[in-house]
């Protein structure tokens, strides 16, 4: 200010009346531009943090209903403070300030905005740090990423273009993952653009990231040997149709959160056919209701459920994935009537050749041995000075029965002497169960479903195991060996070990094709500069490769 002489303007009342005069002392109304105020009046969304609630909040509100007689916003979000991953409040005297840009040097800066707009709700206390960055990185953006990359180089190998679209089969001729995905996305596309139309996007960030998990680690896994197929079979053609559109709407959808990637993403995947330049000036997405199957979305949601269970029974046993078993036996509501191709899901999870139901005619009876203790912390809030009581009514019921009904989440009645009810309701808090799987079987049980697998191994089986491993190691040499997806390859091999010199012939034709050789034959190669000599000790195995 320079010298001279300054008065108050008499006018004044309050520096937070002033804000709360800002909607429309900016446009000079309600003495002039009243158009212009009219149409931005009342704002849509404000949202400032809690420190600013009574003095920023309550002025808008109390001004705009004092000389418009309504409020000056229709929706207002109050976030809460920024803390440290140790739950601090940052503070430059504790140094525990993290500086804006070099997080987003870091981790970019949809990171950040993702952490912002999708991390939890909005109004808590925000813990913030290269961890929780780290991890918004790797669990969303880089799995987003990938799967948007497994598009483009398989588009590319096998000569798909958006032109393709046009001979995929129709959505109700395609296999049902197909069907399920495309359901799965425009129930996204209805969620997300009604959560973002109610100002909630953590709820926006939430769904987002289910349907890029269900895209990358679901459907592209189970379907990635149709996209090795390429696109001149309807089975490939449907497959990449399939992907692109749930890439291209997962792109728009994820473009007001994370604006960065996406509109590279959409510049990578646009076609010549007049797309906008940029994700940005693209339409929202349309759900179309036609094609949300909540029926096969149920079948899917079991299903998986099944191989998590199956894997974990696997896991409790020790017993490898890529080994394959004979079979399983499902216990579960509903899997009765699940889709073939979704059994087949199943067993090609789990490496079974073949599932059944449990109670069937392939199942040899009670698989697991039960041992149910009372939970004497549940059981003395419930009774009291009848605690012993009750915990011996417990032991005296067999173990399977009161197994059999809190694993499938129900009570059973028990009868417990002494005053009060003569019977109690036992559930899963008042005993403790542990299963003891029977010998040669892998059982996993959770919420009344259960998952049972025989872990018998025959030669048979032990051979194709091997022919297995032989391809999961083939398959890491040409990633070493900087081969891309498509190369076809010719492949010798020598070996001193009997079974897996009979499991490399018996399985030659599996491996083959796996790991596209056109040639494949036990013999050493002569010298050749291209062919590159491979070996593992544990195997037991030699190997030489080159590009056929």
């Amino acid at each position: 200010m320079g010298d001279g002489l300054a008065r108050r303007v008499p006018e004044v009342i309050d520096v937070w009346y002033d804000s709360g005069a800002m909607p429309f002392a900016q446009h000079g109304a309600p003495l002039r531009n009243a158009e212009q105020f009219s149409a931005s009046y009342p704002a849509q969304f404000i949202c400032e943090a809690l420190d600013q609630t009574r003095g920023w909040f309550y002025s808008l509100m109390a001004v705009g209903t004092l000389v418009f007689g309504r409020s000056a916003y229709q929706n207002v979000v109050c976030v809460g403070l920024l803390v440290d991953e140790s739950g601090r409040k940052m503070s430059k005297h504790l140094g525990n300030v993290l500086e804006p840009l070099p997080l987003m040097e870091a981790h970019g800066a949809d990171a950040l905005r993702w952490f912002f707009a999708a991390s939890g709700s909005p109004w808590g206390a925000r813990r913030v740090g290269h961890d929780v960055l780290a991890e918004i990185v790797r669990k969303v953006l880089l799995t987003y990423w990938n799967t948007a990359s497994f598009l483009v180089l398989y588009a590319n190998a096998g000569g798909w273009t958006v032109a393709g679209l046009g001979s995929a089969p129709a959505v109700d001729q395609r296999p049902l993952i197909d069907r399920w995905m495309l359901s799965e996305l425009h129930a996204a596309v209805r969620d997300v653009t009604g959560s973002l139309e109610a100002f909630d996007t953590a709820a926006a960030g939430r769904r987002l990231a289910v349907l890029i998990d269900d895209l990358s680690n679901w459907y592209v896994r189970r379907s990635r040997r149709r996209f090795w197929d390429g696109p001149s079979s309807p089975d490939g053609a449907a497959a990449f149709a399939t992907l692109y559109e749930c890439v291209r709407s997962l792109t728009l959808l994820m473009a007001p959160i994370t604006p960065f990637l996406t509109d590279y993403v959409w510049g990578v995947l646009r076609s010549s056919d007049g797309a906008p330049e940029s994700v940005h000036l693209a339409s929202w997405p349309v759900a179309d209701s036609a094609l949300i199957d909540p029926v096969l979305s149920a079948q899917m949601a079991l299903t998986r459920r099944l191989v998590e269970l199956g894997r974990s029974a696997r896991s409790g046993a020790s017993v490898r994935t890529r080994q394959p078993l004979s079979r399983a036996l499902i216990g579960a509501a509903g899997f009765a009537d699940l889709p073939d191709e979704l059994a087949g899901q199943i067993a090609a999870e789990l490496n079974v050749a073949s599932l059944d139901v449990l109670g069937g005619s392939s199942d040899p009876g009670e698989l697991v041995d039960y041992e149910v203790k009372p939970n004497f912390r549940s059981l003395g809030r419930r009774f009291g000075a009848r605690t012993p009581a009750a915990a011996a009514a417990i032991t005296a019921v067999p173990a399977a029965d009161i197994a059999a009904a809190v694993l499938a989440g129900r009570t059973i009645a028990v009868p417990v002497p002494g005053p009060g009810e003569p019977e109690a309701a036992i559930g899963a808090d008042d005993v403790i169960v542990t299963q003891t799987p029977r010998a040669g079987w892998a059982v996993a049980t959770d919420a009344g479903e259960t998952v049972a697998i025989d872990t018998t191994v025959t030669p048979e089986l032990r051979r194709e195991g091997l022919a297995r491993e032989v391809i999961r190691l083939v398959q890491d040499t040409r990633k070493i060996d900087g081969l891309d997806v498509t190369d076809r390859i010719s492949l010798r091999w020598l070996t001193d070990d009997r079974d897996l010199a009979a499991a490399l012939t018996e399985h030659a034709s599996l491996i083959a094709r796996e790991v596209l050789a056109v040639d494949f034959q036990s013999s050493a190669w002569a010298p050749d500069p291209e062919a590159r000599e491979h070996a593992d000790h544990d195997l037991g195995l030699t190997f030489w490769l080159r590009r056929a």
